[in-house]
């Protein structure tokens, strides 16, 4: 079980918000979602 600190990082470093802030995060989901991956980010 990760501690809410560090669970709290993973989800700044990792989620789904920072990845839709960048281009190439904005890429990932879109791949992702073309795949059909049923969860795009942490």
């Amino acid at each position: 079980m990760l501690s809410k600190l560090k669970q709290r990082k993973r989800r700044r470093t990792h989620g789904f918000l920072r990845k839709s802030l960048s281009n190439g995060g904005r890429n990932v989901l879109k791949r992702r979602r073309q795949k059909g991956r049923k969860t795009l980010a942490l």
